[in-house]
């Protein structure tokens, strides 16, 4: 019992009530020993009733005591057994020592000496990592689990009904899509009235039918436009049937047999309908951006994901597009201090030739223009090239390095971006920060992260290079512009480079600029001269390809051994190499980079979308050519990660 129950007999106050009785009586006896008799005898009576009505009360206090205690005790062991929650007991080692009788259903037998891994394979390394609150599923019920790790107890609380709610209240998320018909004009522009009218029956019959199935609301808005407007949880379905809807779409042709093909921007997120609609608008620019045929979707935090883009852009740009580019950029130029021009990081032949191009532009229209060029970061496969512009005085004046071009800059100056759209990829960043004019001339799809408000974007994934681009706005500048055969010569050389010699990605308009440079004195001979390489380079890339090993019965993928670095040139040269051989319809080629990192490589003839691919590696590029570089991570791991990713790529496409 505990100190506040061992009370004394008789209260404090009740003592002082008798010992100042004694007193008087003591007093009372001096004068009257007969009245203090009798007053003693009084006293004496009084003094055991109070002894004994205490001793009582005491008593029957202890006696609540003890009853109120039993039923505390058997209330808490029935609350312990009946509780509406789980409780679980481990050990040190993470075995199941006891369970209240709650977590008998989910066992036939008993708890007692499994392992937690039993309930959950996260219980374990989360308990390890000191987390409070785990969120797991068993047999179709949802717990919430407080994790009392010093007392090693466990408290499953079942949140299953909470949790139907929340996946209720994701899945019925509002989505809205915005639907494109990429070339209908260019298909439909000498079509007769019938042959219209039976395409356009045609693709909203298709559309119909396929918005009926996943329960979508679809309205035709224009000729070539939808509005789509579904839910997260249809959204979710056409994700897992990889957008069929592109390949059935595809399927119907216009005249001369040229197929339709969509593209689709979608907007997704826990936000307001203007917002929403904004972020489909978003990501269909970004699949136009990177040359149709897909789908784009982004939520609210700006991530972005894309499927299809299989087939390789159509070149429907016309000059008219070129012209209009053209005249623009010399508007800016001419409103601009000086004109700032960089590629790409290491860059290659179309990175210089079309630095070299836009430099001529600024010149033509009396506008000081410099190239951003780092001499430490040149790569064998251009230092020919270099080494020619360095013996041009005339042309090697206006080449600057990254420090000096911060030094020139104003908020007055018109940066011109080439080859790239990436900021983490340019030249010099800082610059994009310290110029109000931005302009963005690219020939890649289109990627997740994009140069900030540019002024001008000049961007069509179906053309051969970025050179190409620039030789056909050269076109339409003033008449004194005047190109050097050294300066022609490296335009048409980053044409070749990226063709692979006029064999990939070549249209009508690669063979336009072609030959619009060879007019202006490009030597043929010394773009070869320029693309030779060192008996050194040829061997390193030889056992390279002697390394190569086959996978899925059309891949090859080449991977260098550990500790071997090599420059991103030569892994794709390596790549390029095995594309030409037999039976191989893609190729990837792995190696460690100077910078630490490591870099892939990957090319397809078309039927492979290595962007696609590389895109989920975190790189980029077009769809038979991409490439991407990875921190840490070794070699053989970044081997493993491909192939994984060319499962699921497979089995995506298997699927449809």
């Amino acid at each position: 019992m505990s100190d506040k129950q061992k009370r004394p007999k008789l209260r404090t106050h009740v003592w002082v009530i008798y010992v100042l009785s004694i007193i008087l009586l003591s007093v009372t006896w001096y004068f009257q020993w007969i009245l203090g008799i009798m007053m003693m005898i009084l006293l004496a009576v009084s003094l055991y009733y109070s002894i004994r009505s205490e001793q009582a009360l005491q008593d029957e206090a202890e006696k609540y005591i003890t009853t109120l205690s039993y039923r505390i005790k058997k209330v808490g062991e029935e609350a312990l057994l009946e509780m509406p929650f789980g409780i679980i007991l481990f050990s040190e080692d993470y075995k199941i020592e006891w369970a209240n009788p709650y977590m008998n259903q989910f066992d036939d037998g008993t708890l007692v000496g499994d392992s937690l891994h039993t309930l959950s394979e996260d219980l374990i390394p989360m308990i390890k990592e000191n987390k409070d609150k785990i969120w797991f599923e068993l047999q179709g019920y949802v717990f919430e689990t407080v994790v009392k790790k010093e007392e090693r107890l466990l408290y499953l609380f079942d949140r299953t009904e909470q949790s139907e709610l929340q996946t209720q209240y994701r899945n019925e998320q509002t989505v809205l899509g915005f639907i494109f018909l990429d070339n209908y004009e260019e298909i439909t522009q000498n079509m007769n009235d019938t042959s219209k009218s039976h395409l356009n029956s045609q693709v909203t019959s298709v559309l119909n039918e396929w918005s009926k199935k996943y329960g979508l609301y679809l309205k035709r808005t224009s000729q070539e436009r939808f509005l789509a407007v579904g839910t997260k949880q249809i959204l979710e379905q056409l994700e897992k049937g990889k957008f069929e809807i592109l390949d059935e779409v595809r399927e119907l042709s216009g005249e001369r047999n040229t197929p339709v093909t969509l593209s689709i921007g979608i907007g997704v997120g826990d936000v307001d309908l203007p917002t929403l609609g904004e972020l489909a608008q978003s990501s269909l620019d970004l699949a136009l951006g990177r040359g149709g045929d897909q789908v784009a979707i982004k939520d609210e935090s700006g991530k972005v994901r894309f499927y299809g883009g299989k087939t390789n852009p159509m070149e429907k740009r016309t000059r008219v597009r070129a012209r209009v580019i053209s005249h623009a950029l010399k508007e800016l130029i001419k409103a601009s201090d000086n004109v700032i021009i960089m590629g790409h990081k290491a860059p290659d032949m179309d990175s210089l030739g079309s630095a070299i191009g836009i430099l001529n532009i600024a010149l033509a229209n009396d506008v000081p223009g410099y190239i951003v060029f780092d001499p430490e970061d040149v790569d064998t496969g251009v230092h020919r090239l270099v080494k020619a512009i360095k013996q041009d005085k005339e042309l090697w004046q206006y080449f600057i390095d990254p420090d000096e071009s911060e030094s020139i800059i104003n908020n007055r100056s018109l940066v011109v971006v080439v080859d790239t759209h990436r900021p983490s990829m340019v030249a010099n960043e800082v610059l994009l920060q310290k110029s109000d004019y931005k302009v963005v001339i690219d020939h890649h799809r289109r990627g997740e992260y994009f140069i900030a408000n540019p002024t001008l974007v000049y961007m069509e994934p179906y053309a051969s290079s970025t050179a190409e681009l620039v030789t056909e706005l050269l076109e339409y500048q003033p008449k004194k512009l005047k190109l050097s055969m050294l300066e022609a010569t490296a335009l048409l050389a980053g044409i070749i480079v990226d063709t692979k010699s006029f064999t990939l990605r070549t249209g009508s308009r690669t063979f336009d600029a072609a030959s619009y440079l060879r007019a202006k004195g490009a030597d043929t001979v010394l773009v070869q001269e320029f693309m030779k390489e060192d008996m050194e380079v040829y061997i390193k890339r030889s056992k390279l390809i002697e390394r190569a090993e086959m996978y899925r019965g059309q891949i090859a993928i080449a991977k260098a051994e550990k500790g071997q670095v090599h420059g991103p040139v030569l892994i794709a040269q390596t790549a390029d190499i095995l594309l030409t051989m037999s039976e191989i319809a893609a190729s990837f080629v792995i190696s460690e980079r100077s910078d630490g990192r490591v870099g892939i490589s990957a090319r397809s003839l078309g039927d492979i979308n290595v962007q696609v691919i590389m895109e989920k590696m975190n790189g980029g590029g077009h769809l038979t050519n991409a490439a991407t570089q990875i921190d840490d991570i070794t070699v053989d791991e970044a081997e493993q990660m491909l192939k994984q990713i060319l499962d699921e790529y497979y089995e995506g496409s298997d699927s449809k």
